[in-house]
Parts: C-alpha cells; sequence; structure tokens
C-alpha cells in the first residue's frame, strides 16, 4: 500500500467532465448496493451521522429518514452542487466541503460514520489520520460502515487494503458488528465498543 490521496482537483475534474461518472444514480448495481447499505443500518435510529464522501447525495438519500442530523461531506464542490439538488431541501440534512481527514467536522461524537467508496482514494498518512478521528469521534455503541468495490483500481489502495488498514488501527476500540463480500464490493459495519 502506497500512495497519496486523492486531491479536490482530480473529483472536480471527474465530476466537471461527466453528471454522473460512477452511475451512481442509474445503475442496478449503485442502487442494489444502496439499499443494502440502507437495509443493513435500518434497525435503529440515528442521532448524528456523518457520511463522508457524499458525491451526488444519492446514498445520502437512503440515509435520511433513518437519522435526526446528517452531515454529508465530499471533496468536490462539483459534486455537492449536485448533491444540494439532490437532497439539500431535506430537514436535518447539512452538506459541507470538506478534505476529510485533512479536514474534520466540528463535532463531538457521530453515532453513525459512513464511508461509502472513499477509504481507497487516501494515502497511508489519511488513513492514519482518518483512524485516529473515528478513534475519537464516534460515540461509544456508534457504528462505522465501510462499502467499498472489490476489484482492480488506479487509486492509492485496493478497497480491501484501506479496509484492511483501519481495522488494524481500530481493531481494538471496535467490534465487527458485520462482515460481508457481495459480487463486486465488500460491506463492514463496525460498533465502537
Amino acid at each position: 500500500m502506497t500512495g497519496t490521496s486523492l486531491t479536490a482537483r482530480y473529483f472536480d475534474d471527474i465530476f466537471g467532465s461527466d453528471d454522473d461518472p460512477w452511475n451512481l444514480a442509474s445503475s442496478d448495481y449503485e442502487a442494489a448496493k444502496f439499499a443494502h447499505t440502507h437495509d443493513v443500518l435500518a434497525d435503529r435510529r440515528y442521532a448524528h451521522a456523518l457520511e463522508i464522501g457524499c458525491a451526488h447525495g444519492v446514498l445520502t438519500s437512503h440515509l435520511v429518514p433513518m437519522c435526526d442530523s446528517l452531515l454529508a461531506i465530499d471533496i468536490s464542490t462539483k459534486a455537492l452542487t449536485k448533491a444540494q439538488e439532490r437532497v439539500g431541501d431535506r430537514p436535518g440534512v447539512t452538506l459541507g466541503q470538506m478534505a476529510f481527514p485533512q479536514e474534520t467536522p466540528d463535532a463531538d461524537a457521530f453515532d453513525l460514520v459512513v464511508l461509502s467508496e472513499v477509504a481507497y482514494y487516501w494515502g497511508l498518512v489519511d488513513l492514519d489520520r482518518a483512524s485516529e478521528w473515528l478513534r475519537d469521534h464516534v460515540a461509544s455503541e456508534g457504528r462505522v460502515i465501510l462499502v467499498h468495490y472489490t476489484g482492480e483500481t488506479d487509486y492509492p489502495h485496493s478497497g480491501d487494503e484501506a479496509v484492511d488498514a483501519l481495522w488494524t488501527e481500530l481493531g481494538s476500540d471496535f467490534e465487527v458488528e458485520l462482515s460481508e463480500r457481495k459480487d463486486k464490493y465488500r460491506l463492514d459495519l463496525w460498533k465502537r465498543r
């Protein structure tokens, strides 16, 4: 595992050249993955949730009904413009531009943090930063859900490498509630001890 994190410019260029570069709003695969993510989380209500890397807000729209307060952040201002169109007027939702984990929310504790298709964009330094932040900002009994593509990528890490690196740092503070492998992605649900 090597590399540095991908930058805001990378994502702005991606979203600038294609309204839906990963077919988040149009593919059956993405729709099924988002529905599965929702179903895994739907056994409780979340008072204070954070979605890191919200892109167009497609998954965000699935999370909103489960959350009293949801902060959805993305590194790309172009992606956030699309997210604003999709979910910006929903009660309890705040959208923000943030290059997590170099920039982090000013909040004490979240009872849900969503990392969907984002951790493999981070280099080792940022994976360490993310681990440290999660350790300090996920409430007791709070959850972290990670959903990542498991095929080959040209990102700093594969989905498996990124999730394994986070678990190496966080395993003593979290327990595994669920770990699933689907045809093209993995879903990991961790709970703060």
